[in-house]
């Protein structure tokens, strides 16, 4: 393809990520570059070169690979299982299904060997009886689905998020400081960040990528209470009304006080923990991971329509956060 008068200085990277449409990724296209699919006027091309009109770019999309995860031996805390569908306790540091980065070692895998072959195909070849997902170090209650009947109608109960049916989501989380009313409504959209693509943000509603996002907050403790009704930190119960990327970590971030140990939506308050008396600061200093835990999961029986609420308790290291802030 020649490059036209519009695209005069502009990267490779960036000019070819236009033509090949949004459903490629930026990274994608470097990685396209690197492997040499890409020639720039019939020589190697670099992804930062500036373009001039007139200059020929070829490129070659190879086929994307569909490669099935393999089962894998993961221990998984079950809390119950039938023919239908599977509940587990997922621990922090697992993910859910494999994706950029991550081909092995994820839930999905744990699930394939556990479950042998009937999980649902209805997820894809990635995302088999995954109905809704948990971030990485996000711990707490997940649902899978065993057949496709079964994940139809689970995955029709997240997307409405329980306002035809009974769906009950519920988090705790250990927040900086603690919010100026012990129950609120968040209700900001959220999209992309303008600064960083793999972070999302608080975005005005008439933005294309905006999606509206509701998170109920109820303020369940707080600790190093002052006077002036002041604390050092909070723990906060979400449940939420949509289920947005990271809606969470942002809406509460968004509101002055984001979760103790998150380093992508909460990193300048890291220095706080030093101002903390020990014991407290070795152990909130030393908490590596956002302190959110999925509490709480209820929903209806995709099968019968029996209502089944499950409860996944503290993991240790929430467990051993709230109980060093107890002390101040």
């Amino acid at each position: 393809m020649t490059v036209p008068d519009t695209g005069e200085g502009a990267r490779l990277d960036q000019w070819l990520s236009t033509q090949l449409g949004p459903n490629v990724s930026r990274n994608r296209v470097k990685a396209m570059i690197g492997a040499g699919e890409v020639r720039l006027n019939g020589g190697p091309a670099e992804p930062k070169r500036r373009l001039a009109a007139g200059d020929s770019v070829e490129w070659r999309m190879p086929e994307a690979e569909a490669a099935e995860p393999e089962p894998q031996d993961i221990p998984l805390n079950v809390l119950h299982e039938d023919e239908h569908l599977i509940v587990i306790d997922k621990p922090a540091g697992l993910v859910v299904h494999p994706g950029a980065g991550v081909p092995d070692g994820t839930l999905v895998n744990a699930l394939l060997f556990h479950c042998g072959d009937t999980l649902s195909g209805i997820g894809g070849v990635k995302r088999p009886g995954i109905v809704h997902r948990l971030d990485k170090e996000t711990s707490g209650v997940m649902v899978a689905a065993k057949n496709d009947a079964a994940h139809k109608a689970l995955s029709k109960a997240f997307a409405d998020h329980g306002r035809s049916g009974d769906l009950e989501r519920s988090y705790l989380a250990v927040v900086w400081g603690t919010p100026n009313r012990m129950t609120g409504i968040i209700d900001a959209a959220l999209g992309r960040s303008a600064s960083d693509r793999m972070k999302r943000a608080v975005v005005r509603e008439g933005r294309s990528d905006a999606r509206r996002a509701v998170t109920h907050f109820a303020v369940k403790q707080q600790f190093g209470l002052q006077a002036d009704a002041t604390a050092t930190a909070s723990l906060v119960e979400c449940r939420l009304e949509t289920g947005r990327t990271h809606q969470i970590r942002v809406h509460m971030a968004h509101i002055g006080h984001p979760l103790i140990g998150d380093p992508v939506y909460g990193p300048g308050f890291r220095t706080k923990a030093n101002i903390l008396p020990e014991p407290v600061k070795s152990v909130v200093s030393g908490f590596s991971r956002q302190a959110l835990h999925a509490a709480t999961l209820a929903f209806q029986h995709p099968q019968n329509g029996e209502l089944m609420r499950f409860e996944a308790p503290f993991p240790t290291d929430m467990r051993n956060l709230v109980n060093a802030l107890k002390i101040l």
